[in-house]
């Protein structure tokens, strides 16, 4: 994108995981909705190819070369915790020149999934993140049951990775208030933050944060690019420059939806090399 080698700090692969995860959370009874419970994507209200873009479930030759196509030279994908870690670890060792790894895990897990985590990342150098996701276990990031994984991504010096706004899926979203940031920033004030997926409505919110706590940065994942908060684009053209990365969220959005929305963006041209490459090789060590 714009000439430059882009990292993707959000993109999907082996999409068909999805339909196992609905399942989970419908038994769980956190997705109640009739339509919920008959989608393969949890927003897939939202994301309307999204069925199709699971059900296709394009090649990876396919996906390397539509990165090629773009301009994207690394993607961010996630992998499991648990202990068959899922298909896109095995991507990740043999491509790690185009893809590297967040960890997802559950909190409620407590020190057995922070255990796998170690272990994880301390096997495999291509998983740079760990990631939770506030809504599916319906707890703010501020409450304790996290606090052991924060302590762990200090000490393996990785950030985490954390959705901040209402969530797509239907379910209650006020534990992702990104105002429950605040405090995770404070009482560990050397572990990187990365919010995703918008943090709306509370974008101006996210951007008084990002002025506050110097490792708290936003991503730009599940958005078509139009829709990026002016709040972030100003923020990003002026004082945030160093705070904001590229995320795409492939196969939901389009490839050429994300390249054209993106190089429309009313970016001043220091910004781009750093709002696509330069930021997340700083966040994730690459």
């Amino acid at each position: 994108m714009k000439g430059i080698p882009t990292i993707d700090c959000m993109m999907g692969l082996h999409e068909q995981q999805e339909i196992h995860i609905l399942g989970k959370w419908i038994e769980q009874g956190l997705l109640r909705d009739a339509d919920s419970k008959t989608y393969t994507q949890p927003a897939e209200h939202f994301f309307k190819d999204a069925k199709k873009a699971i059900e296709d479930g394009a090649e990876l030759k396919e996906v390397i070369a539509l990165m090629d196509e773009i301009g994207v030279e690394k993607g961010l994908v996630g992998v499991s915790v648990e202990e068959d870690h899922g298909p896109n670890l095995e991507v990740i060792e043999k491509h790690p020149d185009r893809f590297f790894g967040y960890a997802h895990l559950n909190a409620y897990y407590g020190m057995d999934h922070v255990r796998k985590l170690e272990k994880l990342v301390k096997e495999h150098k291509g998983v740079k993140a760990a990631h939770v996701c506030a809504f599916e276990i319906q707890r703010p990031y501020n409450d304790k049951v996290y606090y052991p994984v924060y302590a762990k991504c200090v000490e393996l010096d990785i950030p985490i990775i954390v959705y901040a706004g209402i969530p797509g899926p239907r379910v209650p979203g006020d534990c992702q208030n990104p105002i429950y940031l605040d405090e995770v920033c404070w009482f560990f004030p050397d572990l990187k933050v990365v919010m995703r997926h918008g943090g709306m409505p509370w974008e101006a919110l996210c951007v008084s944060l990002m002025l506050k706590w110097p490792n708290l940065y936003y991503s730009t994942s599940a958005m078509v690019p139009k829709y990026i908060p002016q709040d972030i684009i100003y923020y990003m053209n002026t004082r945030g420059m160093d705070k904001i990365l590229y995320a795409g969220y492939y196969p939901y959005i389009d490839y050429h939806t994300l390249r054209d929305g993106i190089e429309a963006l009313p970016l001043r041209d220091h910004i781009w090399p750093k709002f696509l490459r330069e930021n997340a090789i700083k966040v994730f060590k690459l």
